[in-house]
């Protein structure tokens, strides 16, 4: 295995994929898929072999869904409006700037309360609705973390074998 340019730039993708799980707003499984396209091109569409990037970007994918669904699908499951869902979304977002990771929790958490009380809902079924997207995003980004590491480890096997 040589190192090369689009070899280092592969891997710098495909670990800003892993950092970017945690980052709101950055896309970690596209900078994922990137990666391992980046690579495949530079050898000619030899490395990884055809199968194996179809596998790659499945799994970049599927990161991708779990970026945008799964709180929101969270917050529905714990019955949530898609209003509330979506608002708490926007005010995490806006707050991570103000606070960091800590304006995301609180962001989501808190809009997501108010809003359902607002409704008319009783405060424990606004608070579970509440826990519910705080649990989806979280858990949310967990898994793309797993995803994103389990990509990089495994373009790491692949460069090996």
């Amino acid at each position: 295995m040589e190192i090369t340019l689009f070899l280092l730039i592969a891997l710098a993708l495909l670990l800003g994929g892993v950092i970017g799980s945690f980052v709101p707003m950055v896309p970690a499984g596209l900078l994922s898929i990137g990666g391992i396209v980046v690579y495949w091109w530079s050898t000619g569409y030899v490395t990884p072999g055809p199968l194996v990037l179809v596998g790659f970007v499945a799994v970049g994918l599927v990161v991708v869904a779990v970026d945008y669904l799964a709180g929101a699908m969270a917050a529905k499951a714990g019955g949530a409006s898609t209003l509330s869902s979506l608002a708490g979304a926007v005010v995490g977002f806006l707050l991570f700037f103000v606070l960091g990771p800590v304006g995301i929790v609180l962001g989501i958490t808190a809009t997501v309360f108010a809003l359902e009380l607002y409704r008319g809902r009783a405060s424990n079924e606004s608070l579970r609705a509440a826990g519910y997207a705080l649990i989806g995003t979280l858990g949310s980004s967990v898994m793309q973390f797993v995803l994103t590491l389990s990509m990089l480890v495994a373009f790491l096997v692949v460069l090996v074998i």
